[in-house]
């Protein structure tokens, strides 16, 4: 029966996923990476529930997001399947779920439910809109969030309407910031002996990222505005055009100006000296000028002729790459970004590494994610049901 292997991070700490789409599951993964006993319920076929899921289960988006866990089946709408839910509880540290409130509640997995089975269990409840509020019992969707928080306001070019982000950024960040929470609360736990509640919400967490667009508004009420790929405020940032490609510059504040100018200084020599860019502020207003005379010199080079140029005098640049491209990179490939993990039928699977890297107790990833119920019979006999149970279980379809 697979458990993980001892020495990780999260060693003696188990976790219980009954969250569903991205953002529960990329909480659930921060701990899975680095050695908690996770354990995922899903709802047995029997159950007639339909689950919500990103993709085929042998499928890229779902092995990425569920490796290393235990699997079972349970119908949590059961009063059986609820009385295995709160003996699992009782011998558990963490329950991540991102049902409706009142879902939750008619579920037996609300906070006051769990913490009278087990005082330190620590509850974290992904939503969309959060708990309470007018907006709570609302569906909740990355890219619904993204147009709700100014995410996509802010993306894409002027006067070409709003553009959403190339990926999931609010359901992962919200995943993250929800794993923050848990941890938090885990780390407070050494203290009181208690567990608490942890709530994220996309919308909350959408705003989380907005950061210094937030800050520009409740600080100084300025609405920023579409700049396509340049940088809100800091210029020369943006993406230029090369002769064989696209360069990405980073060259906002006086000091990198002043090494970008001495880069372009046969090419450009009056760069330095040009009132209009004289300061931040200056080359942030007249961007659109700035713009157009660094586009037609960086079409004069290849994007890598472009980049030993510029990190030789400490620019910061990089090139524009497809992902094909991304997982070529010399950089990805030493960093061991890429992991692989066994599945059952499959083979060796290419995954995303653990995004953090420890020296002494490292993310590993130790398995794929398996059919329904792999391990089902095995968690239950640990919970203390005899085989007649547990086949009485499964003979009514509660697991």
């Amino acid at each position: 029966m697979f458990r993980p292997s001892p020495g990780g991070a999260f060693e003696g700490l188990r976790v219980i996923d009954v969250a569903q789409v991205r953002s529960g599951p990329t909480c659930v993964k921060q701990f899975a990476d680095f050695g908690a006993d996770v354990i995922r319920i899903e709802s047995p076929p029997a159950s007639g529930r339909v689950e919500v899921v990103t993709g085929p289960r042998d499928g890229a988006d779902m092995q990425n997001l569920h490796r290393n866990k235990r699997l079972i089946t349970l119908d949590l709408k059961a009063p059986r399947g609820r009385e295995v839910l709160h003996r699992l509880v009782a011998t558990a540290d963490v329950l991540v779920e991102n049902y409706r409130p009142d879902v939750k509640v008619r579920l037996g997995i609300d906070y006051d439910t769990l913490s009278a089975i087990n005082p330190r269990i620590v509850l974290a409840s992904i939503s969309g809109f959060g708990q309470d509020g007018p907006y709570r019992d609302r569906p909740g969707f990355d890219q619904i969030a993204q147009g709700m928080c100014g995410l996509m306001s802010v993306t894409g070019r002027p006067g070409e309407g709003p553009m959403r982000a190339g990926a999931a950024v609010v359901d992962v960040a919200t995943g993250l910031y929800a794993a923050l929470g848990v941890m938090t609360a885990l780390f407070e736990r050494q203290k009181s002996g208690r567990g608490q509640w942890v709530q994220a919400s996309l919308l909350q967490s959408g705003l989380g990222l907005m950061d210094f667009q937030a800050a520009r508004w409740l600080v100084d009420r300025q609405v920023p505005p579409q700049v396509g790929n340049d940088h809100p405020t800091s210029m020369p940032t943006s993406a230029y055009p090369t002769a064989d490609g696209w360069l990405n510059l980073g060259a906002g504040g006086d000091a990198i100006w002043t090494r970008l100018c001495a880069a372009l200084g046969a090419e450009l020599p009056g760069l330095r000296d040009d009132p209009r860019f004289a300061k931040d502020t200056d080359r942030a207003k007249n961007r659109a000028a700035l713009n157009e005379t660094l586009a037609g010199v960086f079409r004069g080079r290849t994007t890598d002729d472009w980049i030993e140029r510029l990190n030789a005098l400490g620019v910061p640049c990089g090139p524009i790459l497809r992902v094909d491209e991304v997982f070529a990179d010399p950089q990805v490939v030493h960093g061991g970004m890429v992991a692989t993990v066994p599945h059952p039928t499959r083979g060796e699977l290419e995954v995303l590494a653990p995004t953090a890297t420890l020296s002494r107790t490292p993310g590993r990833l130790e398995r794929a994610l398996g059919p329904k119920g792999w391990d089902t019979d095995g968690v239950l006999a640990e919970l203390g049901y005899s085989a007649e149970e547990v086949a009485a279980l499964r003979a009514e379809g509660t697991v």
